[in-house]
């Protein structure tokens, strides 16, 4: 299926848009109207509108300096992205995202210890993992190891207690209607995730597993970690699997351990991110909703 959006060889394109609904914050300045046009962004361009944002979308000549609004000008709220000439025109395209904090609002690892009653220190041991100031793999062992002796049960409840993002569900059946694939990796777990994927119907997915011996958890993970050179060793076996060149493949995440993920991608989106992760994106996101990306991607 062509991408709904018109386009020309050889042009970059932009994108300007804001949050539907911001909450105010005492202290800070009130975003501008995300309804209203900005100044800086050309009569031609065209409305786009998604789950929690508006926004309106543009071409450029690639690599030219002109067209493209200087985000410290855009009214309070609005934030502009650029979308690379060859990320653009690439076809098939492929979405390769994290999970925890990324495809979901929540860390199940602090979901599962909050039935062991070790929630605030598995919660902390996560956060500064995805700083990067831990190792991945060793903290993860760490966090499980807070699990031992829970029933199996409760995996049943942490699946119930996930929510996707905003967006999720509207990013994941754009790309399935444009033929294309959408997969998750994750350094969570696959009995939380395979029901999510089905659940969301994701192409691929990769996770760790828990160990589970006569129905309680044992506080280990079966076989190699799911780290952040296996997330992008995952991204590019899928993308080669299915015929997509890395221009094609736009890879999400949040965290420290999705660095070699975005590294590894045609475009590189920092989900509401850690400052560790930003600095690798060609996108940051902060608006809390992966519908912008259908937009990024032409859809």
């Amino acid at each position: 299926m062509p991408l709904t959006f018109p386009s020309s060889p050889g042009t970059d394109l932009v994108l300007v848009y804001a949050a539907t609904a911001v909450p105010a914050v005492p202290g800070e300045e009130a975003s501008a109207d995300p309804t209203a046009t900005p100044a800086s962004v050309p009569a031609h361009a065209e409305p786009v509108a998604g789950v929690g944002f508006q926004g309106w979308r543009w071409q450029v000549p690639a690599g030219e300096a002109g067209g493209r609004p200087d985000p410290a000008l855009l009214p309070a709220g609005h934030a502009v992205a650029v979308v690379p000439a060859a990320v653009r025109e690439a076809a098939p395209k492929m979405l390769v995202m994290d999970v925890d904090s990324t495809l979901i609002r929540q860390e199940v690892i602090e979901l599962l210890a909050a039935h062991a009653g070790r929630e605030a220190e598995v919660a902390a041991v996560t956060e500064a993992a995805m700083r990067g100031e831990l190792d991945f793999t060793q903290s993860l062992h760490h966090r499980v190891k807070a699990l031992a002796g829970l029933e199996a049960a409760v995996i049943e409840d942490v699946v119930a207690a996930v929510e996707p993002q905003p967006g999720a569900r509207e990013v994941i059946d754009a790309f399935h209607t444009a033929g294309w694939q959408v997969c998750a990796v994750s350094g969570g777990f696959t009995q939380v995730l395979a029901p999510l994927a089905q659940d969301l119907g994701l192409d691929r997915y990769r996770a760790n597993d828990l160990e589970v011996v006569e129905g309680r958890l044992t506080g280990r993970v079966l076989g190699t970690v799911v780290d952040r050179a296996v997330k992008a060793e995952m991204l590019r076996e899928w993308s080669a699997e299915a015929g997509v060149d890395r221009a094609g493949v736009v890879a999400a995440g949040d965290g420290a351990n999705d660095i070699d993920l975005l590294d590894a991608a045609g475009l590189a989106v920092a989900f509401c991110a850690k400052p560790a992760l930003r600095e690798h994106a060609d996108v940051v996101l902060d608006v809390p909703t992966l519908d912008v990306i259908r937009v990024l991607a032409g859809l």
